[in-house]
Formats: C-alpha cells, structure tokens, sequence
C-alpha cells in the first residue's frame, strides 16, 4: 500500500507543477480581453515600531523569507517554500486526501539564492506597502503569496497576477525551485520502488532543461552523475541521463 501512494503521489505532484509552469504563459496572451471575477488580495504593510532602546544588531540569519502557492482546485493544493538568509529551509506540499503535508528539507545553491535575495532587495519589501495585484484578476491559476520576517517586522503580500517585474521574477525563481525540489523527490521514489518510472521522468527532466525550468542545474549534476550509473534504473534511462549530462557539464 505505501508503494502504491508513493506512486500515486508521484503522478499527482507532476501534473499539478505541470500545469501551473504553462498556464500563466497560456493565460498572458488573453489577459486583456478575459479578465476572471475579482478576487480577494490581501497586502499587510510593513510594521517600523521604534522602541526607545537602540534595537539589537541583527544578523543575516535572522532574516526569514516564505513562498505560498495555493489553489484548492490543484492537488497538491499548497506549496510552501520556507528558508532562512542561507538558503537553508523547507518545502512542503499539501495534498487533499492527506492527512498531513509532505515535508522535505532544502538547500538553496549559492547561485539561485543570489537571484532570490536580489529580487527580494528590489522589493524593498519590508519597508514597500505596493499592492503587486493587477486589476485584472485570474484567481483560477492560484494565489501567491511572499512573506518576510526581520525580527519584530513582518510583511505578507498576495496576488494571484502581477506586472511588477520584480515579484513576477521573484514567484518564478521559487516555481523553478519547486520544480527542481520535485524531480529530486520523484526520482527518489523511483530508484526505491518503481525504476520503470524513471524514464518518464528524465524526460520530464530534459523539458525542464530545455525551457531553463531548473533553479540551477549545475546543482543537480552529482545526482545525475548517480544515476548514470544506478543499476536499479533501465537501461533507456541511464543512457538518457548520460545525454543530459553532456549537456550540463561544463566545458560541454
């Protein structure tokens, strides 16, 4: 039974992240003439108290940054995406019919959190009170939400359109790393209960590659290299991963 679930959820993840990576670029063709019914937006300002005692200097580390997506239509349902000034954090997704979310650790590459943290700077977002939702309102492809936290202060912006550029930046930096989280799942589950799996979804992979879907590819590289060589894995897909290493390697 529980080989079976871990299938089941494999197929249900994949089509879900799927969907949402194509229908927003579906979505922006028709945007001017096919706006959906407004939807609630909720934009909670920054928070600037100043105490009478100097504050204590705070530490990078301190700082908390937060990505929600939600659509209870979608399953999973909910994505979060949580980490520290470090890159280090959790990402969890929400399926219906769970009874408890499934949670995996994160660690953000050097290279994706120095976009992340940029678009967040842009932002300002600790000290802006801008509304990112457009009039236009499309409340069938999800709500997204941003938070960060600095000691005392706290901010929770969301939309579920945006034409600032730096949040549309910000929310597709952390849709290719949910994306990316995802495989690493997936393909875990593969290599323990269903290797036959594991063709479809290098193929799944290699589209990620293609369309630069991926957080950071180099990232995944020692991965790969792994299941180059995983016995347990058809032989189609190891000779597949092969391929998608010459293309990632450097000096390729």
């Amino acid at each position: 039974m529980r080989k079976a679930f871990h299938v089941a959820a494999l197929a249900c993840l994949g089509a879900a992240f799927g969907f949402m990576a194509t229908a927003q670029q579906k979505t922006n063709k028709r945007a001017e003439t096919n706006p959906a019914a407004p939807a609630a937006v909720v934009t909670v300002p920054a928070t600037n108290k100043k105490d009478d005692a100097a504050p204590a200097k705070k530490t990078e580390n301190e700082v908390r940054y937060a990505y929600e997506f939600t659509q209870p239509q979608f399953n999973p349902h909910l994505i979060r995406i949580e980490h520290d000034a470090a890159g280090r954090g959790k990402i969890s997704f929400e399926r219906r019919d769970d009874t408890e979310p499934l949670v995996e650790s994160l660690e953000i590459s050097p290279a994706a959190l120095e976009r992340i943290k940029a678009e967040w700077d842009a932002l300002n977002f600790l000290d802006s009170e801008t509304n990112y939702q457009t009039e236009q309102q499309f409340p069938h492809l999800g709500t997204m939400r941003l938070r960060m936290t600095a000691g005392q202060r706290d901010r929770i912006a969301e939309f579920n359109w945006t034409h600032d550029p730096h949040a549309s930046a910000l929310v597709s930096e952390y849709r290719r790393l949910g994306d990316q989280q995802l495989f690493i799942f997936e393909i875990d589950l593969a290599r323990q209960y269903q290797p036959s799996e594991s063709v479809k979804l290098i193929k799944r992979l290699e589209a990620l590659v293609e369309r630069k879907g991926l957080s950071d590819a180099a990232q995944m590289l020692p991965l790969l290299r792994e299941l180059s060589t995983d016995e347990r894995l058809p032989l189609i897909a190891r000779n597949h991963v092969g391929r998608l290493l010459k293309k990632l390697e450097p000096g390729q």
